[in-house]
């Protein structure tokens, strides 16, 4: 008789050991994978300013990470009470803030809310803490819920349900906790900077000035801001009552977007409606003469400008007349007759040349007539050249041209309002 040997029968121990080995192994690669996406949510997320888009982000994030079915964000207010819902999943995709829809703080949501800590279930509708489901919400199995503070307080909270193979584990808790941890720094980043877009915004809009009330003219002007950061930049519009019964009206654009052209914009207007009130000149003149103080007293600050005179001609009656120093031409719109951009060439934009001679335009304008002048921002499309621009803008003036001045104002800025590329300044006046 033989005796067997370890080497001719390996053992069952050795079996199971080489099992746990490869589980281990295994375990370590899948935490790895995590990480890495975790990484990646984190650089996804820090590179979104918009509160919104944050938040979404987070939701869709988190049930990738953890492999959750549903995934929803319940936001608070000071006293802990849910003030939106943000959801996620197969046909779940809503942001929620009707209060009769909204979660009431019970059972195992309510838990999560008031200890501020994560919350997990491995199934919930047999879950002693749980308070069961809305009528007609999906049946839910597995829970994973954490806080998200924001400077001490907590924000709202992440809840991820159905994982799709077995319970939530304690990797799926740690990172959807480091997840939390990063989106609570975007989130606050993202209101800072929706603050300061909104600083800037008032910032420019206080440095435009309030329309006059005439008898003869109504005006009416719009700025939007470029939808791009930041919000601010160097597009302005102005109206200067003169007193030889004409009535200025400019418009102009600083290049560049920040503070600096905000700056330089203030300046230049500021320059021009006090040269334009005492000097009284036809408008090339006038910006010649600007054109060479800025040169003298500023290095010649680069700006496109457009200045008009509504002025009373040899007829009794009025005209146009205007000079352009890069700037899109005016557009004159008459009831019955459409609406069209005036001819005339434009002169290089100020900063360019002061001593070069500038030149004046002018055209007779018939009661009922508007004039509307406007930065490049408002005819500038992507992957469209300005003249397409141009046309769409003289047809939706033409269609508007019986109507009152704000109607005409507002469907011009209507069709991209809040999505401009550049910042838009808008001027109209109609001779009543």
């Amino acid at each position: 008789m033989t005796e067997s040997t370890d080497d001719d029968h390996p053992s069952s121990s050795g079996d199971a050991d080489l099992e746990q080995i490869r589980t281990a192994v295994a375990h370590l690669t899948d935490h790895h994978s995590q990480l890495s996406e975790l990484l990646d949510a984190v650089i996804t997320l820090t590179a979104n300013l918009d509160v919104k888009d944050v938040l979404r982000t987070l939701v869709e994030t988190g049930r990738r990470l953890v492999h959750a079915r549903y995934g929803a964000l319940g936001l608070h207010d000071e006293h802990g009470d849910v003030t939106g819902l943000l959801t996620s999943g197969p046909g779940m995709d809503h942001f929620i803030e009707d209060g009769d829809q909204l979660p009431r703080g019970g059972g195992l949501i309510g838990e999560l809310v008031h200890t501020a800590r994560p919350v997990r279930s491995d199934d919930i509708p047999h879950d002693p803490r749980s308070a069961g489901f809305p009528p007609g919400h999906p049946v839910m199995t597995t829970l994973l819920g954490v806080p998200i503070r924001v400077r001490g307080q907590v924000y709202g909270n992440l809840y991820l349900t159905d994982k799709d193979e077995g319970p939530f584990s304690d990797d799926d808790e740690n990172v959807l906790t480091a997840l939390a941890s990063a989106a609570a720094v975007t989130i606050e980043n993202a209101h800072l900077y929706r603050r300061l877009h909104s600083a800037t915004e008032d910032f420019q809009r206080q440095l435009l000035p309030e329309l006059p009330r005439l008898d003869l003219y109504e005006l009416d002007a719009r700025y939007e801001p470029s939808s791009q950061a930041p919000r601010i930049g160097g597009d302005w519009y102005d109206v200067v009552r003169l007193p030889d019964d004409a009535l200025c009206v400019m418009v102009g654009d600083v290049m560049g977007h920040d503070v600096h052209a905000a700056s330089v914009m203030s300046r230049i207007s500021n320059m021009l409606r006090l040269i334009a009130f005492t000097r009284r000149e036809p408008p090339s003149m006038i910006l010649q003469y600007l054109d060479g103080a800025l040169h003298d007293l500023h290095d010649g600050p680069m700006a496109t400008v457009l200045l008009a005179r509504l002025e009373p001609d040899e007829n009794g009656g009025r005209r146009l007349c205007w000079s352009s120093a890069g700037h899109v031409p005016p557009l004159l719109a008459v009831p019955g007759q459409g609406a069209r951009y005036l001819d005339g060439d434009a002169d290089p934009p100020l900063g360019v040349d002061p001593e070069m001679p500038r030149t004046d335009h002018t055209h007779d304008l018939p009661p009922g007539a508007t004039v509307v002048l406007h930065t490049d921002g408002l005819i500038e499309r992507r992957g469209h050249c300005l003249h397409e621009g141009m046309d769409d803008t003289a047809a939706v003036t033409a269609a508007h041209a019986s109507r009152d001045l704000r109607v005409l104002c507002d469907a011009l800025m209507g069709p991209l309002a809040g999505s401009f590329e550049d910042d838009v300044a808008l001027l109209a006046a109609r001779l009543r």
